[in-house]
């Protein structure tokens, strides 16, 4: 059965050899002369130290910062953006099985971890608002609850918070926050996800891709969907993207007129709103880049290049979650 992750492991072996042997493939390496050549529109940025990190790739080409441990000064990004008066909204998906399964050590987790030191509103869309836990929640955080409909297919849920997440930007979020990051629920924030991860355009390096040569990238490669791409920059994981509200209005607009624009023609896209992800971000290139230190699959075992776990994979249990 095609799960939403099954993709994961499909370009190599399975082994822990082989596992262990994509770790040892090296990434390309900053090129950058000066932090001063970043084009990220962040000033915090300036006190970025792309030389501390010489085992990973800490820019893009197109001279977008990509964030690890080891870069920044967490107290500078907190400083910076309470001056700002930067806020973020926070949207999740739970739906079904999956609130029961996630959603309450989820908030836990993220009232603990997740931008502490800045205003922040949960945006809870699921199916079952009356089961939304009661989370006890610090100062200038608020929980707001939207109802939306259960699809049949987990896929077309998947697919259809790309409209959800407008909608509601253009309703309430846009006259709130500053920025939105859009997370499944299906994580657990176990470090520091603070202002750092902050900018106008943000995508996620994935966790069982960024070692791996291009070719091996599993982008769709069909030319009848919007979500075609030959090749790409990263391969990027849609459990977690963001930005300012402007832009994240932006890429879920644009991959809610592709999703249905697949739809008439009655073509899915290899992996759904993942790979519409991915093609929005090769066409409109992030301002800024998330390590896998974000979002890690603990599965994957020890790499020496994350130093740092800020949010986990839970436990996955395909069957039962998505089968009613």
């Amino acid at each position: 059965m095609k799960t939403k992750n099954s993709h994961l492991l499909l370009p190599i072996s399975t082994s822990a050899n082989s596992i262990f042997l994509i770790g040892l493939i090296p990434m390309d390496k900053c090129t950058l002369e000066s932090v001063e050549m970043l084009t990220s529109g962040n000033s915090a940025d300036s006190s970025l130290d792309l030389w501390s990190r010489n085992d990973v790739q800490t820019c893009t080409s197109w001279k977008a910062p990509i964030i690890w441990e080891g870069m920044f000064t967490p107290s500078h990004y907190d400083q910076i953006h309470r001056n700002k008066g930067s806020s973020v909204a926070l949207t999740v998906f739970a739906v079904g099985r999956y609130l029961d399964a996630y959603l309450e050590t989820f908030l836990n987790s993220s009232e603990q971890h997740f931008m502490s030191s800045l205003p922040v509103t949960y945006y809870v869309f699921t199916d079952s608002p009356e089961l939304v836990p009661n989370i006890k929640l610090a100062p200038n955080r608020h929980l707001k609850v939207i109802k939306v409909e259960r699809h049949t297919r987990w896929q077309d849920i998947s697919m259809m918070r790309m409209k959800a997440i407008s909608d509601v930007i253009e309703s309430d979020i846009r006259h709130h926050a500053t920025h939105v990051f859009c997370f499944d629920v299906d994580q657990v924030f176990t470090g520091r996800f603070g202002p750092e991860a902050l900018g106008d355009s943000v995508a996620l390096l994935h966790a069982h891709y960024y070692h791996l040569p291009r070719m091996l990238f599993t982008y769709d490669h069909n030319p009848k969907s919007k979500a075609f791409m030959k090749t790409g920059d990263f391969y990027y994981h849609a459990a977690i993207f963001g930005g300012s509200w402007r832009s994240v209005k932006a890429l879920t607009e644009a991959c809610y007129r592709s999703i249905m624009a697949d739809k008439e023609n009655e073509v899915e896209a290899l992996w759904h709103d993942e790979s519409h992800l991915n093609r929005y971000f090769w066409l409109h290139k992030p301002s800024r880049v998330l390590s896998p230190e974000y979002c890690w699959d603990t599965s994957i075992g020890y790499r020496s290049d994350i130093q740092v776990y800020r949010l986990l994979w839970a436990p996955k249990d395909y069957y039962n979650l998505r089968t009613s």
